[in-house]
């Protein structure tokens, strides 16, 4: 319930006074390197904890978080990830989530994670050993998958995050959730960053899926944005797969939450209640309600990451931009194709946007 606030947070629109556009000013990244702008102001950070944090009246965790925060700060692409000294106490906390999820994955989570995680535990120290270093998995994963992390400070406006994915980057958080409760978080964490997001790029499918919600949101409109938030909500953070006629679980929400986790394909047994499960379609995913203060009653269903895909590929056709976006590998740039209509946008320079998300 806690992740869903947060999450909520993250996929918050600023407001259109906030986003004004200047004359002939239609700013978004082309190159990777376009990112070091984004993230200077985020909606929560750092040691300004809301009063439903466990840590919220501990100070020495608060200005440990600071601490954290500012070297995800300092962070410009190309230098390798600042290595994180974590206590005895942040370890003991990642090796009870890691050790609780890991009986859990195997009968839940989808094969995808599952074939991930033995190579994750190999090359980047995941398990109950400690914290893994951002710096080891972002090597990692750029050898598997051409995914690379970023840290960030805390949450970011949903046009900065989702924009990033375009480059094939992933903002990862450094910090963890508060000692005295390892399963609650009220914001994604450490945990939920590895455990969840990162662990599935490592599939080359699901990859380049997470990457083409990101070129469509190079340039959108703000309401496309809401439309493309709901999609990731509904897919990355909190989709559903077909494994052999079984349901598993793909979403990072679902994949790093022990409540529900179980939740999303037991059902309460209790109760003998069970979620909605409807078809993955992009054009009822991107206006369907969903919740913020419960578990979720619906989740989408998807045949494959490829059928996913191709689906996510033709809606991005319907969208708005007046403009084409083609993506090199090689230079981690893009080229737009088409003429861009500052008219037709609420893009905000990065200066401006940086002031002005709330």
């Amino acid at each position: 319930r806690a992740l869903r606030s947060a999450f909520n947070r993250r996929n918050r629109l600023p407001s259109m006074e906030a986003c004004v556009v200047k004359e002939n000013d239609s700013w978004f990244p082309r190159r990777i390197q376009d990112l070091d702008h984004l993230g200077k102001t985020v909606l929560e950070a750092g040691e300004q904890l809301t009063a439903d944090h466990p840590g919220f009246t501990d100070q020495t965790y608060r200005l440990r978080r600071g601490k954290i925060a500012e070297a995800a700060r300092r962070y410009k692409h190309g230098q390798p990830v600042e290595r994180i000294e974590y206590t005895p106490e942040e370890n003991d906390t990642w090796n009870a989530v890691y050790g609780r999820l890991s009986q859990l994955w195997p009968t839940h989570a989808c094969r995808q994670l599952n074939d991930a995680l033995p190579l994750l535990e190999r090359h980047c120290g995941y398990g109950t050993r400690g914290i893994p270093q951002l710096d080891d998995v972002s090597e990692f994963l750029q050898k598997q998958t051409g995914w690379r992390i970023k840290p960030v400070a805390g949450l970011l406006t949903p046009r900065e995050f989702l924009q990033s994915l375009a480059f094939r980057v992933f903002h990862s958080t450094q910090y963890i959730r508060h000692h005295t409760k390892p399963f609650y978080t009220p914001e994604p964490d450490v945990c939920h960053e590895l455990l969840g997001h990162v662990a599935m790029l490592v599939d080359s499918d699901f990859a380049d899926f997470s990457q083409e919600i990101g070129l469509a949101a190079l340039g959108a409109t703000d309401e496309d944005i809401a439309k493309l938030a709901h999609v990731y909500w509904f897919t990355v953070e909190f989709g559903l797969c077909k494994e052999n006629a079984a349901l598993k679980a793909y979403g990072a929400g679902l994949l790093s939450s022990i409540g529900e986790l179980q939740w999303c394909i037991d059902g309460d047994k209790e109760s003998c209640k069970l979620p909605t499960y409807l078809p993955f379609d992009p054009n009822v995913a991107a206006v369907h309600f969903y919740s913020t203060t419960d578990i979720q009653p619906t989740y989408f269903v998807a045949d494959s990451f490829q059928d996913m895909l191709d689906k996510i590929k033709a809606w991005v056709r319907t969208l708005q931009r007046p403009f084409k976006i083609k993506y090199d590998a090689a230079s981690h740039s893009v080229e737009v194709i088409g003429d861009v209509d500052p008219s037709t946008m609420h893009v905000a320079s990065p200066n401006e946007w940086t002031q002005g998300c709330c």
